[in-house]
């Protein structure tokens, strides 16, 4: 009975020795995969970090190279902008230097034009355009196409205007001054300009009426002077002498070219001409004939 007891409580203690080497063979294996993964974590979690620090400083250099890029465009831009600022100012210099100097002049006893001046190209008008089509007349050839451009425009509107007298040279202005002198007496210094302080002479001044040939102060009665009133400035031209002027009589004939955009500033203001100062007068030549 004794050794069967004894034999049991041998295997007892057998079966619990293998129960705890299983067991501790169990816990080492886990133990030592459990130590593992930490050390795997932490060598993955210092490589992250470093992936981290490498991406900061990337974006950090992106951001310093954009903001560099950024300002190397406005500095491109502001020279892109100084040259196209020069590029405009030559251009518009040259322009300047290519238009004739004498064309927004105030004349009219204050400036004179001397003996030899002729417009830098002149044109003919077109015969039709004409009070009398049997007497060529000429006007500045950058006024041409603005001129048949107005009267076109008013025969639309059912107003037929004629040209009595565009360009006059320093001699033809004479010839007039003469006969008018004959007819008129000093009278005729009132509506008259001596040579060289003439308008004509200029290439851009048309007298204007229409079929019946008034060239008379009356012509401010008449359906074509209303129209030019109103009209006349949307193709560059102004009446030279209108009521009040203190140069010549009232002129509602006499009309003079001076670029839409100052016939615009004039027209709007309500004043004339020569109301303006020659400095104000001046910064309109660069555009006379755009």
């Amino acid at each position: 009975m004794n050794s069967k007891q004894d034999l049991s409580s041998l295997f007892y203690i057998l079966f619990s020795i293998v129960v705890i080497g299983f067991g501790s063979y169990q816990y080492y294996g886990l133990y030592s995969r459990h130590t593992e993964l930490n050390r795997q974590f932490v060598s993955l979690t210092e490589r992250v970090n470093l992936l981290q620090a490498d991406l900061n400083r990337t974006l950090a250099e992106k951001a310093d190279l954009t903001n560099s890029l950024t300002g190397e465009k406005q500095r491109n831009d502001d020279l892109a902008g100084r040259v196209a600022g020069i590029t405009d100012t030559v251009g518009t210099l040259q322009k300047l230097s290519n238009t004739d100097k004498e064309l927004l002049q105030k004349y009219s006893k204050v400036y004179f034009l001397s003996d030899n001046y002729v417009p830098s190209s002149l044109a003919t008008i077109t015969p039709v355009y004409l009070l009398n089509e049997k007497i060529p007349e000429q006007i500045h050839s950058g006024v041409l196409p603005r001129l048949e451009a107005m009267i076109k425009s008013a025969e639309a509107s059912g107003v037929d205007l004629k040209i009595s007298s565009a360009y006059r040279s320093f001699d033809t202005q004479a010839a007039v001054k003469s006969r008018h002198l004959v007819v008129y007496g000093s009278g005729a210094n009132k509506f008259s300009a001596d040579q060289g302080y003439s308008e004509h002479q200029l290439g851009t001044t048309i007298d204007v009426t229409d079929k019946t040939g008034n060239i008379t102060t009356t012509f401010e009665k008449t359906k074509a002077y209303e129209w030019l009133l109103a009209n006349a400035y949307k193709y560059g031209f102004i009446i030279s002498y209108p009521k009040q002027n203190t140069y010549y009589q009232f002129e509602p004939w006499h009309w003079r070219f001076v670029g839409v955009s100052l016939a615009t500033k004039i027209h709007d203001s309500g004043k004339y001409f020569y109301n303006f100062s020659q400095r104000e007068i001046s910064t309109y030549l660069v555009n006379i004939f755009d």
